[in-house]
């Protein structure tokens, strides 16, 4: 059975830290910006903590189990779906994950773009989106150490920035805006939790990969307890200020456009170092054949090609769309894991066990639909759609696995 191994090349807590930050810093400095325009400071406050409670409890279980199983998310998923069936959800992954690295690249490349004009430089956004492409495969091909130490060090230039942004904004002469156009604290509350919900759900990547589990539970209250509230709260109190629904609007109004806009390209570098990471442990999945080098390479053209197009009116809804698909395997692995698992992941129930379990993919769709009706406004339990839709497929996939093991038998 696959059990932990103390001579397995692992990391510290705050090293999967730093790596988990410099993902989901773009996410969040994308929609902190609007909270900031929308929330009083009290308000952002109670919202943030709410959310990242939910964050790190989710985060901690995630990535336990990822150290319990020394597999990445799509080795995992193999047993409550069949060998065969997690086809079908590592697909799902991997556009998940393919659709976030194209939109940051061409978030990238617009970043530049904009900069490059307001010096006078015209360079076309489908030159740029490439350029970045060829540093995001650079920072991810030679594999997870080297990943570590690219966080290592652009997590500190960029905290760094941001508190130069912050303080900038405090000293520019505004003042907190009175009226807001207001958010009501489940809304806010399901945003926060839904900004970064696909990257808890496949944290499993980075868990196999930690000490111990008493590093797995760290990294999650450092990254989600510690550092994902204050990068929350300084991506919106610029906003908060000023009333601008982007940080590079906000950061405008005080004069600090270049050091907004090289705090955003750093985060896009960071952050698509880590998606075409995990993008290239589920493909590889998928194309057994192929060395991973040149699955993160194929991955770098595809994301120049796609991320050079205009996506973002289209493929925004698709990626939201993945956000309420993706958490329910969350909770149907951790179902699993809970139930039958606590002696670790045995290989051989992969061989005598059925390729695919019907019955599991029935609790992923009874979760998918519950998330979706949960937005709609039609179902409300925890108030927090990607929630709902996690815990209703744990519960869904508990009750009917314990049916197909009755029935087997």
């Amino acid at each position: 059975m696959r059990k932990t191994n103390i001579n397995l090349d692992t990391a510290p807590s705050y090293r999967i830290a730093m790596i988990l930050l410099g993902i989901a810093i773009t996410p969040v400095l994308l929609s902190s910006s609007s909270f900031g325009s929308k929330l009083s400071g009290s308000a952002l406050l109670t919202v943030v903590t709410i959310g990242c409670l939910i964050l790190s409890v989710l985060a901690a279980i995630t990535l336990c189990v990822g150290e319990k199983a020394r597999l990445p998310t799509s080795g995992i998923v193999k047993y409550p779906f069949g060998e065969k069936g997690a086809v079908a959800i590592n697909i799902l992954l991997a556009v998940s994950l393919f659709g976030w690295i194209a939109v940051t690249a061409n978030m990238f490349g617009h970043t530049m773009h904009d900069l490059l004009s307001r010096y006078g430089v015209g360079v076309p956004v489908g030159v740029l989106v490439p350029i970045g492409c060829v540093i995001f495969v650079a920072s991810t091909a030679f594999g997870f150490a080297v990943l570590g130490k690219i966080a290592q060090v652009a997590v500190p230039v960029i905290s760094a920035m941001l508190c130069y942004l912050v303080y900038t904004a405090f000293h520019g002469g505004a003042s907190p805006l009175g009226e807001m156009e207001g958010m009501s604290t489940g809304v806010a509350v399901s945003s926060v939790v839904g900004t970064i919900i696909v990257l808890v759900t496949t944290l499993p990547d980075f868990g196999c990969f930690v000490h111990d589990r008493k590093h797995a539970i760290m990294a999650a209250i450092l990254t989600f307890s510690v550092a994902y509230p204050l990068l929350f709260w300084a991506g919106a109190m610029p906003s908060a200020l000023t009333g601008k629904g982007s940080l590079l609007e906000a950061m405008a109004v005080f004069g600090a456009i270049l050091p907004t806009a090289l705090l955003l390209v750093f985060a896009t570098v960071t952050g698509n170092g880590g998606n075409m990471f995990q993008g290239t442990l589920v493909v590889s999945t998928l194309l057994t054949r192929f060395p991973k080098w040149q699955i993160t390479l194929a991955l770098g053209v595809l994301a120049a090609i796609v991320g050079s197009m205009d996506i973002m009116s289209w493929f925004i809804p698709f990626l939201l769309f993945l956000g309420v698909a993706t958490p329910p395997v969350a909770g149907i692995y951790v179902a699993d894991y809970v139930m039958y698992r606590g002696h670790g992941y045995d290989p051989a129930v992969l061989v005598s066990g059925p390729k695919v379990r019907v019955l599991t993919f029935v609790a992923w769709l009874i979760g998918s639909l519950v998330g979706f009706a949960a937005i709609k406004g039609a179902v409300t339990i925890t108030s927090i759609p990607s929630l709902d839709s996690i815990l209703v497929a744990s519960v869904c996939y508990i009750v009917l696995s314990r049916f197909e093991r009755r029935r087997g038998h």
